[in-house]
């Protein structure tokens, strides 16, 4: 009994004394259940909307108010024109917007009831509903408590959903997808089989080589370069001719932005194998550390401007964010380079960083 204890206690020191371990055991649980309590959330808060409202009476100006004044809409911009709303909702992710009709007020006194347009992006099919129910709940509100008998007048609510109007799953699902994939595969594929070369003692054999550290690098990660583009080019031939998602926007250009994301997930990936040591703990990092950010942080199934403040900068140096918005817009809403070159500088910047980091730290770790 006594050697059993003397056992225990030792392997309690074996991993106490191992930092990585204790992260995995203590430090992921607990990121795990303040990411999930704090990004996993069905409410509506804070979505850019857009109004156009060609009333400009007391009605019309009040709903305005009471929308502005519900947390769950953030009124960015009042529009001169509704030829102006599709412009809105490529330039500006804007998720919704409401035209009041000409001379509201006096064609509900008149007719006792009117109409009120509500149009959706319905590239996110599940965020256009639940806004449009939430829009349409916040108008009958006001209907409730502007008039003693609200059964008399009616406000109805036309809705229209632009770029899904059938509401298909698959538009919002496939850019999240191709994000996950390219992401996952790529981060984890480099990183084991980078450190599988250090475990079996062969890297040291490949540096004492004519090659240069850059080359052996280069050389290691050209075939899952290769691998991930063809992961890309059959994504898309499934969602064109099984999904039935046709391509709107410029293939050459999702092309080169998906190469973006490609080689910043291979930098990534190299990054991971200077900190492991083993396969088991490069599989370990690259999927749980990775899983969690690119699903969560991504936005294809939480919105997150829905997340609180903090958790909605650190989704801001999630590559796969990025890289998502500009799919989303050039497949499905088909705009060009001109309504994405932000988000394509933030991710060719990131692409650029981690691959010069991952480089000089390969270096310095094998020096």
């Amino acid at each position: 009994m006594k050697q059993f204890l003397s056992f225990v206690r030792k392997e309690f020191y074996h991993v106490f004394r191992d930092r990585k371990t204790m992260l995995l055991l203590f430090g992921m649980p607990i990121a795990q259940i303040l990411l999930f309590g704090f990004a996993l959330t069905n409410e509506i808060k804070n979505t850019k909307i857009v109004v156009c409202d060609y009333a400009h009476d007391p009605m019309s100006e009040q709903v305005i108010a009471k929308l502005e004044a519900s947390k769950s809409f953030d009124v960015v911009k009042q529009l001169m024109s509704a030829t102006e709303i599709e412009a809105a909702f490529k330039a500006d992710n804007i998720k919704l917007a409401i035209v009041f009709p000409n001379q509201l007020y006096q064609e509900l006194n008149h007719n006792n009831k009117a109409t009120i347009q509500i149009i959706a992006d319905g590239s996110d099919p599940n965020t256009a509903t639940t806004v449009t129910n939430y829009a349409t709940s916040i108008i009958q509100s006001y209907m409730r408590d502007k008039f003693p008998q609200p059964d008399l007048l009616q406000i109805n609510t036309e809705v229209r959903m632009i770029y899904n109007p059938e509401l298909k799953g698959t538009t919002n699902f496939v850019p999240g997808v191709m994000a996950l994939v390219l992401m996952l595969i790529s981060v984890l594929m480099t990183s084991v089989s980078i450190v599988k070369e250090k475990e079996s003692g062969t890297m040291e054999v490949l540096l004492v080589s004519p090659f240069s550290a850059l080359m052996v690098v280069i050389s290691k990660a050209v075939p899952y370069l290769v691998l991930s583009f063809v992961n890309l080019i059959v994504i898309l031939l499934l969602s064109v001719f099984l999904l039935d998602l046709p391509i709107n926007g410029s293939l050459p250009l999702i092309v080169f932005e998906s190469l973006l994301l490609i080689i910043t997930a291979l930098s990534l990936g190299l990054m991971i194998s200077n900190i492991t040591n083993s396969q088991q703990e490069a599989m370990i990092v690259s999927l749980m550390g990775m899983l969690l950010p690119v699903m969560i942080f991504t936005g294809f199934m939480f919105p997150i401007e829905n997340m609180p403040k903090p958790l909605q900068v650190i989704s801001n140096i999630v590559p796969s964010k990025w890289y998502y918005t500009i799919i989303k817009a050039v497949m499905i809403k088909g705009v060009g380079f001109a309504s994405v070159w932000k988000e394509t500088l933030v991710l060719l910047g990131m692409t650029l960083f981690l691959l010069v980091i991952s480089i000089k730290k390969f270096k310095t770790r094998l020096g």
